[in-house]
């Protein structure tokens, strides 16, 4: 794959990232500050429910898939990096908010940042594990 069509990967996965931040945020803003549970459970769930959409949308519109799986398959090695992306997104969730606070603010600077690190995780992960070569 060439550098421009590596980065047009890049922007549609930043699309799709950004509408699926929007429902986790959402999510988690609802439950943590309007619900008010506590931030570490209310971001679990969020990320559950945008992981849904990201695996429709990425699988769609980002990734070409590999012939070699089966979407029972390319499912399962989905939802497992995803769940690598979930422990990093709590464990800075946890650290974020263990160090500035669980106020909305707090949070969303945590959330913020988190979206970042599991980013990267996410299109390293799937480009390698998930894309037709």
């Amino acid at each position: 794959m060439g550098f421009r069509a590596l980065v047009e990967q890049f922007l549609k996965f930043g699309v799709v990232g950004a509408v699926a931040f929007v429902i986790d945020y959402g999510i988690l803003m609802l439950l943590s500050q309007v619900v008010g549970w506590d931030p570490l459970p209310s971001s679990v769930v969020s990320f559950v429910v945008s992981l849904l959409f990201n695996y429709v949308a990425s699988m769609h519109f980002v990734f070409e898939r590999r012939d070699d799986l089966s979407r029972r398959r390319e499912l399962v090695i989905f939802v497992a990096l995803s769940v690598i992306g979930l422990g990093i997104n709590s464990a800075v969730i946890w650290a974020g908010t263990a160090a500035l606070g669980d106020g909305a603010v707090a949070v969303t600077v945590t959330k913020l940042v988190a979206t970042v690190v599991v980013a990267v995780w996410n299109f390293v992960s799937r480009k390698r594990w998930l894309e037709a070569r």
